[in-house]
């Protein structure tokens, strides 16, 4: 099954463009080093949460847009290998001394992929969440997301990705 890496990040709103030229640079490398996608999402409909939400969770500013991306690997261990690779290959490290946001707000972590189901169509807008689930009710998560995994692509959603 596929592990997935996720981040939620604040850029700010000018740099939209150096963002997406930023990522544009950087999918070819992680793609060389195992991945087999990556995806990046810039805020749009980024509500204030009652008790936690996006924004709060990066810090962002009120000039900073929060990004939500991710990237996809066949394994655990190739994205292990990657994170080696990133680490100490210099056109990685050029680019993070360039980076158009402030990496000490970013947050991420890597995922085992629990519900990957496809509809028809093409991936145009991405809605994405994060729920923390007690280790004890992963079985529980997993029957619920695989039952909402259906109704979403009856609604409309070509791609349903929860990662555990």
């Amino acid at each position: 099954m596929k592990y997935v890496d996720g981040f939620v990040l604040a850029v700010p709103a000018d740099k939209k463009e150096e963002y997406r030229r930023h990522a544009a640079e950087a999918a070819p490398l992680f793609k060389e080093f195992g991945a087999t996608r990556m995806v990046e999402c810039w805020g749009d409909d980024v509500p204030d949460g009652k008790l936690t939400d996006f924004r709060r969770a990066v810090d962002a500013r009120d000039d900073e847009i929060v990004v939500f991306s991710w990237i996809e690997y066949p394994s655990k261990e190739v994205r292990d290998a990657a994170n080696k690779k990133i680490m100490t290959d210099p056109r990685m490290q050029a680019m993070g001394e360039q980076m158009p946001f402030d990496g000490k707000r970013m947050i991420l972590g890597g995922f085992d992929t629990i519900v990957d189901e496809r509809g028809s169509g093409t991936a145009g807008y991405t809605d994405g969440f994060i729920v923390p689930v007690p280790s004890e009710k992963k079985a529980d998560y997993l029957a619920l997301a695989q039952r909402m995994a259906g109704k979403f692509k009856e609604y409309g959603a070509v791609r349903v990705l929860e990662a555990w």
